[in-house]
């Protein structure tokens, strides 16, 4: 890689601000670059600054960017970090998505099954790089007269956000599971639900949106973290339930499976409450369990610490910037 610090564009469809996937990512990415002595500019469209890679969120809604950096820089590297969205569906069916691939000179996943997604010519040049994250400062315990299961997802229809509530009235009368779920309501209709949930069902409340920090202490003094996604790219709020030691369960989708492993035992089936039920039901109750899930989860944990990410990007950058590339 040439020596010193690179200027890097690192381009999120989210604000940079934003409470969301995407702006989480696109700020520790941010606080990497800058640790490893380069210069950032976070920016939601490319506006055309000068640059020596360009580093792009989103195949699709990054499309124009990154067209319009190749256009000024022909021999300028692009890493295109690929989201759920995009592995799941755009990069198969959205002509600017695979433009986006055309025009790219590497690709991040977040995840290793991700990069089955992807065609067979672009694979080779697919790197993985796990999310990592860190424990909330301070102290946190769970309650001991109760057994809280938290949800950090946004209410939109991919996270199948009320899919926990309806599991949680199908546990016995004399469980101590609460589902405490924080995130936005991006559809109003979601919203009308989530409000007639809490009204009738006594073991469900919905917190709204939370700021950052406070979700980390919700998730820190949880007993479990509940994943009900129909798809995921590869979430964050797993790394930091790990971080936590708190063990996660989750549906069993590839964007779970490739951050936890295909044997981890706190999967269910995408929508089916009877079967998550029985999980939850099974994690307060036996003992052996819960230490199963809390076992693999410390297992899993070196590989989201930060210095692992760290050392992934520092690699990445080497190799697009490397005078043989």
């Amino acid at each position: 890689m040439r020596a010193g610090p690179l200027s890097i564009r690192l381009v999120t469809p989210a604000p940079p601000e934003a409470n969301n996937g995407n702006g989480v990512t696109a700020r520790r990415w941010a606080s990497i670059f800058r640790q490893l002595g380069h210069r950032v500019v976070v920016e939601k469209e490319y506006g055309g600054g000068n640059a020596d890679v360009l580093v792009a969120l989103h195949a699709r809604r990054s499309a124009a960017s990154i067209d319009r950096f190749r256009s000024l820089y022909p021999e300028a590297p692009i890493v295109l970090a690929l989201t759920g969205t995009d592995v799941y569906h755009d990069i198969h069916v959205c002509d600017d998505a695979r433009r986006s691939l055309d025009l790219a000179t590497c690709f991040v996943v977040l995840q290793r099954l991700a990069m089955e997604q992807l065609p067979d010519a672009f694979r080779s040049r697919c790197h993985v790089v796990h999310q990592s994250a860190v424990p909330p400062p301070g102290t946190a315990s769970p309650r001991r007269d109760g057994f809280d299961v938290v949800v950090l997802a946004h209410l939109r229809p991919v996270k199948d956000p009320l899919r926990a509530a309806a599991a949680a009235r199908l546990l016995p009368s004399e469980s101590a599971v609460r589902i405490l779920h924080a995130g936005a309501a991006l559809e109003e209709e979601l919203a009308r639900q989530a409000r007639d949930e809490m009204a009738t069902n006594s073991r469900y409340r919905w917190l709204g949106d939370l700021p950052r920090w406070k979700a980390q202490r919700l998730l820190a003094k949880s007993r479990l973290l509940l994943v009900t996604s129909v798809a995921e790219g590869g979430a964050n709020v797993i790394s930091e339930a790990l971080a936590c030691s708190v063990p996660v369960v989750s549906s069993r989708i590839p964007g779970s499976v490739g951050l936890l492993g295909d044997g981890y035992p706190g999967y269910f089936t995408v929508g089916e409450e009877k079967e998550l039920a029985d999980v939850l039901g099974q994690a307060e109750r036996d003992p052996r369990f819960y230490r199963e899930l809390s076992d693999a989860c410390r297992e899993l944990r070196p590989l989201f610490e930060p210095a692992r990410e760290q050392e992934a990007w520092e690699a990445i950058l080497a190799t697009v910037l490397s005078p043989s590339k």
